[in-house]
């Protein structure tokens, strides 16, 4: 049951959030409208397209900076209550610095939920036209997926590889295809020097075709000039796009990490990062919750300006921390999974700090 301690801290949590919130994202809109619109009227992108950009936009840039203004919001209104006295008139009432902590929870558990439901639900579907848009208007020339040394094991028994993938003409070159029976013993291997997908007839043609058959230690070579044939692959497993982890909900991701496991992808972990990105992005709603609630509950000389600019500094290094343990997981080989618990747990143990001291 709620107190009316609790109904008034909530709703000046919520109230504070979401004034942020409607701040901060049309100032983003803005701001991304003013570097871009050269791009926009250079390359002619229809009015329509432009509106549901930012649509797109909004939730996906809205969805990852839903901690860090959370964490403004409340140093914004708790400093105030701080210099209002409010603070130390709950306290002195009797109240607990633990009950007074209560409706923030609450409020940081409604937030948590939010997020959760817009990373895994929500935003997937809002980035495929965000990035779809952003690679045809804004990054035009340049392509959304690896182009260059792509190699693919598309379950335990077949592999493939081009030396390089023309996704506009939907062409690969230096084709090979092996396949290894049951002893995992190359049982045939196809080569050619370019593979093309036909759209129209749902077909590969390839090119220089040649394909090799091992049997009874004996090699049997077939030759075409050009081949229409079959494959048991999708012309997107040569080259996904670089973004088709964040554009799969909860469960789709799930499946397509566990594909793209048995395949040996190479990039594997930038897949894995992104699904543990969507869950660590909850629980720092609760952790920098706290870390601001224990800065700005102190009345301070310096009043709200002390505590926003220390809480701005705060959420710059939480976002470098984010991004350095990403980049390391993503390029060198290092554990997704740590390079999300990491960060959390270093400001987890900050709040603890910060907390204590201010109960004090």
């Amino acid at each position: 049951m709620l107190g009316v301690i609790d109904k008034y801290i909530l709703k000046r949590y919520l109230l504070s959030f979401s004034g942020i919130l409607l701040l901060f994202i049309p100032i983003g809109i803005m701001v991304s409208l003013a570097e871009k619109i050269g791009k926009i009227i250079d390359n002619e992108a229809p009015l329509a397209e432009v509106i549901v950009f930012y649509g797109n936009f909004s939730l996906v840039i809205g969805n990852l900076l839903l901690p860090i203004m959370l964490f403004i919001s409340i140093i914004y209104f708790t400093s105030r209550m701080a210099s209002n006295t409010e603070i130390v008139a709950i306290l002195s009432s009797g109240v607990s610095y633990w009950r007074f902590l209560r409706p923030y929870m609450i409020g940081a558990t409604i937030v948590a939920i939010l997020i959760f439901m817009m990373g895994m639900f929500i935003v997937p579907h809002a980035s495929i036209g965000f990035n779809e848009f952003e690679y045809k208007y804004f990054k035009k020339g340049r392509s959304d997926r690896q182009t260059t040394n792509i190699f693919n094991q598309l379950n335990e028994s077949d592999y493939l590889y081009v030396s390089s993938f023309d996704p506009e003409r939907q062409r690969g070159y230096n084709f090979t295809y092996e396949h290894f029976d049951d002893k995992k013993q190359l049982s045939y291997k196809i080569t050619a020097s370019n593979i093309r997908w036909i759209e129209k007839d749902s077909i590969y043609s390839l090119t220089n075709y040649t394909k090799r058959t091992v049997k009874d230690e004996t090699e049997y070579v077939q030759k075409k000039r050009r081949l229409d044939t079959l494959f048991a692959f999708e012309i997107d497993d040569l080259a996904p796009v670089s973004y088709v982890a964040d554009t799969k909900n909860l469960f789709e991701l799930n499946e397509f990490i566990d594909s793209q496991r048995r395949k040996g992808a190479a990039n594997i972990n930038t897949y894995v990062l992104v699904k543990y990105k969507r869950w660590a992005l909850p629980i720092a709603a609760f952790i920098l919750t706290i870390i601001a609630v224990a800065v700005s509950s102190v009345k301070r000389r310096g009043g709200m300006g002390v505590n926003l600019a220390f809480g701005i500094g705060v959420a710059f290094i939480y976002i470098f921390f984010d991004r350095i343990f990403g980049t390391l997981a993503e390029q060198s080989g290092f554990s997704p999974l740590l390079a999300v618990i990491i960060p959390n747990l270093l400001f987890g143990v900050l709040a603890i700090f910060l907390l204590q001291k201010a109960k004090r």
